[in-house]
């Protein structure tokens, strides 16, 4: 009685994000209410001390995961609205860039733009700055949605082939079921898929597009603040592959960096400009994340992943692992990696590097079976999670694609 309760919550849930649009009820807040609810249930029919001590320890255990993920957020995003800010995104564009292109050019290199970055640092911020970039071309609303899909699937498929760029692909590396080398060859696999879909998505457009001109003045402080960002990057990858350090701190410190910097350079009165910018733009964000780690937290304490693992042991691994990439766009894919780990599966390295892709990428199906969707849906208004279902074909052809030249390439050099 309690689970189907429990279950009817992350539904409901599931159906606030759907209808938003129809009850116009902000679904970071619906999100949230249900993810608190649902533990407040688990407290409520524990029954007995020790079974509270119990869950008290889970919903602590899943409160670090979310202020690790929160902490993480906060330290990006505020890097990104900085720059955003200051212009320094737009110049970066424009550098890169032509300031007058066609849109179906545009497409294969903001694929392109987002596809690298990815591989190279987190999804969090390759999402934040691959947006970025459709704030300085003037595309009308259904462009500027296309856009925000490519981005989302272009980002999830880039961090497969790095373990700087996913956390599950991190994980299956560190579980010593994958090597390096065979991690890069997945990098083949996601740019074909990537770029089949901004084929697809540029088949419609016509007319070219241009940049938004920036005439602002840099300041140094602005530059320096930038390299201190990018450089966080490169730090962030180096000190976790050589050192361990979670990343999180790594950002963190990197934030304080910029803090030091930026104060000796502006009034008190700026600050509060910048601080109040981050605030209102990126709260909800933050909110929804909180309110959907909540729900796959609780879906996991009672069991739910560990029924997938059961139900994936049963079929051929190639099927199963085709699968649970679509399952991850229901389920966070990482306490889904995390569960089907712990199950132990025994598989070779084909069907290791198959899973490492369908986790990675198998999340763009729905726009919140990501970071990247998440993200992407808090900033790009026109984007919800009804309207992303229309490209859910186009996705859907693109990931069996992606999964299928995986598979071809993997057991031709590791079968």
């Amino acid at each position: 009685m309690l689970y189907a309760f429990l279950i009817s919550l992350a539904v409901l849930a599931l159906l606030s994000i759907v209808f938003e649009e129809v009850t116009h009820l902000n679904k970071a807040k619906t999100t949230l209410f249900f993810g608190c609810i649902s533990w407040i249930a688990l407290f409520m029919a524990a029954g007995d001390p020790g079974h509270e001590k119990l869950i008290e320890e889970q919903l602590n255990e899943n409160l670090l995961e979310i202020a690790t993920l929160w902490l993480f957020l906060m330290s990006t995003m505020t890097f990104v609205a900085y720059l955003n800010a200051k212009g320094m995104i737009q110049i970066l564009v424009q550098k890169l860039f032509p300031q007058r292109v066609s849109v179906r050019m545009l497409m294969l290199q903001v694929a392109f733009f987002s596809l690298v970055l990815s591989a190279i640092c987190d999804n969090v911020t390759a999402t934040l700055v691959s947006l970025g970039l459709l704030t300085t071309f003037k595309l009308d609303k259904q462009m500027r949605r296309r856009m925000a899909v490519l981005i989302i699937f272009a980002v999830n498929s880039g961090g497969v082939a790095l373990i700087t760029g996913d956390v599950t692909t991190l994980m299956i590396f560190l579980g010593g079921h994958v090597h390096m080398s065979e991690l890069l060859l997945l990098f083949v696999p996601a740019a074909v898929s990537v770029m089949l879909l901004a084929m697809l998505f540029s088949l419609k457009a016509e007319g070219e597009v241009s940049t938004t001109p920036i005439k602002r003045e840099v300041r140094s402080v602005d530059i320096i603040i930038a390299v201190i960002f990018f450089s966080t990057i490169v730090m962030t990858m180096a000190l976790n592959i050589l050192f361990g350090i979670p990343p999180v701190l790594t950002f963190l410190t990197g934030l304080s960096v910029m803090f030091l910097v930026g104060h000796t350079t502006r009034s008190n009165k700026e600050e509060l400009q910048i601080l109040e910018y981050i605030r209102q733009v990126e709260y909800d964000t933050l909110l929804f994340f909180l309110g959907i780690l909540l729900l796959v937290g609780m879906l996991k304490e009672i069991g739910t992943l560990d029924l997938l693992t059961q139900v994936y042991s049963q079929f051929d691994p190639n099927i199963s692992n085709f699968v649970a990439g679509i399952g991850s766009a229901l389920l966070d894919n990482v306490p889904l990696t995390a569960a089907l780990l712990k199950a132990e599966p025994v598989l070779n390295t084909p069907e290791w590097l198959g899973l490492t892709y369908s986790v990675g990428v198998g999340g763009s199906l729905l726009v919140i079976g990501s970071a990247a969707g998440i993200i992407a849906m808090s900033k790009v208004k026109e984007l919800t999670f009804v309207s992303y279902l229309k490209f859910v074909p186009a996705l859907a052809l693109c990931y069996s694609v992606g999964y299928g030249l995986t598979l071809l390439l993997a057991y031709h050099f590791y079968g």
